[in-house]
């Protein structure tokens, strides 16, 4: 003989009272950038190849010494690109060789933001007829970093406090989580793209940069 044995099975659980609040936090830092880098360098041409290479090395050595004596260190100039090409003009559809362009570009590194314009300036009166690229960074970006992250997270306290407190919650002010959504990436700001310099007196204007920080946090809340 069998016998049916009903199964009971408890229900779920249900927490009464409770709720949760998800908010997201934004954490912003406006600074000016510290730090510059510019490509600066000497294009020549000569019928002669030797005679192009030979004049436009002179005027980087020249360059090179005039920027270290207006304090760049030579750490901080390095040569970036060199080319040599062979030029040639048509004529009456003949392609006829007219010489050599030899092209040396450095890349200076200016720690001090305030002399990139005398940096322009010094290397063109010595020779340099081409800058390119002039971009600006910040240094040391991680430790303003974690100062945005610090904004961000009481951002969304403060957003979780003004929530809760608009449907009568009582809000637990330690996250259940927080997750970082985006954070700011070092990136060098382009300023200007110039292929030919031909006058000196240069100004320079950095600007400011905004270093965010965005995270989104989940509160717990009780009735009051």
């Amino acid at each position: 003989m069998y016998y049916y044995q009903p199964i009971y099975r408890k229900p779920p659980e249900t927490t009464r009272g409770k709720s949760e609040i998800k908010v997201t936090g934004e954490g912003r830092i406006s600074i000016q950038p510290d730090t510059a880098q510019v490509l600066i360098g000497v294009e020549s041409e000569h019928t002669e190849l030797r005679t192009a290479q030979s004049e436009n090395a002179q005027k980087i050595s020249d360059i090179t010494k005039v920027l270290k004596a207006i304090g760049i260190l030579a750490e901080n100039i390095q040569t970036d690109n060199f080319t040599i090409f062979p030029m040639y003009d048509f004529v009456d559809g003949k392609q006829v060789f007219r010489g050599y362009r030899v092209d040396h570009m450095l890349q200076v590194t200016v720690l001090d933001i305030d002399k990139v314009g005398l940096v322009v300036d010094t290397a063109v009166e010595h020779g340099a007829n081409r800058v390119s690229n002039i971009s600006f960074q910040i240094l040391n970006s991680s430790n303003l970093y974690q100062r945005a992250l610090t904004i961000a997270v009481e951002d969304a306290l403060q957003k979780a406090k003004t929530i809760a407190n608009a449907f009568n919650l009582t809000l637990i002010p330690t996250p259940k989580s927080v997750v970082e959504e985006r954070r700011f990436l070092e990136t060098p700001i382009p300023l200007q793209k110039t292929q030919m310099v031909l006058s000196a007196s240069t100004e320079i204007q950095p600007g400011k940069e905004d270093i965010e920080a965005v995270v989104t946090a989940v509160f717990s809340t009780t009735t009051m």
